[in-house]
């Protein structure tokens, strides 16, 4: 025990006359997080669902979703994932799609993503489209997956996407943060007369 460590313990125990925690403040360790294993299984059960509903072009494992899912919540890069689970880059691309998860720069194609749409509805060739836009018929197939992707995210209102985010990012953390802070405000007022002149 470093000495920061020790006056902070002298603090405590000249604070509370005691050396122990109370049970309550016990039971509430680690309460804002959940553990990384039933995490995993929660991402796991999203991605069975996925799989039920739509028809996934990648032919990883449930698994390996889940760790494609979890590397783009940490912001790592299509090809750091790849390496991870031993595939191609373009495999986590096509496994990203299955799982709704788009990076913004897939949003920013070199033409509008609406005239893209509009000429795919047209049933044109990806060569067609390619002429009409102006661009390489690679870039048309890489952005024709996006529009699919993003159709199918509609179709659901981005519940999956919502749902990952919710389990993967501490997007929520803040609000049950809230709630503890406010749980404690009330605990410790509780009894207190207010005088307050209207």
């Amino acid at each position: 025990m470093d000495e920061k460590t020790a006056e902070l313990r002298d603090i405590f125990i000249d604070v509370t006359d005691g050396e122990t925690v109370t049970e309550k403040q016990e039971e509430a360790r680690g309460s804002l997080t959940e553990n990384e294993e039933h995490v995993g299984t929660r991402v796991e059960d999203i991605v069975a669902r996925m799989r039920e509903q739509f028809d996934f072009e990648s032919d990883l494992s449930n698994g390996d979703l889940r760790r494609v899912a979890e590397g783009y919540h940490d912001g790592e890069t299509d090809a750091a994932i790849a390496e991870a689970l031993d595939a191609d880059p373009e495999t986590v691309v096509t496994a990203r799609h299955d799982l709704h998860l788009l990076h913004d720069r897939e949003l920013e194609p070199p033409f509008e993503l609406a005239r893209l749409r509009e000429l795919l509805n047209e049933d044109r060739t990806v060569a067609d489209v390619a002429e009409e836009l102006d661009a390489s018929a690679s870039t048309v197939r890489k952005y024709r997956a996006v529009v699919e992707t993003r159709r199918e995210m509609r179709s659901v209102n981005n519940r999956f996407v919502d749902e990952f985010a919710e389990l993967l990012t501490d997007a929520d953390l803040q609000d049950h943060t809230d709630e503890v802070k406010q749980d404690g405000l009330d605990e410790a007022t509780e009894g207190m007369e207010t005088n307050v002149s209207l």
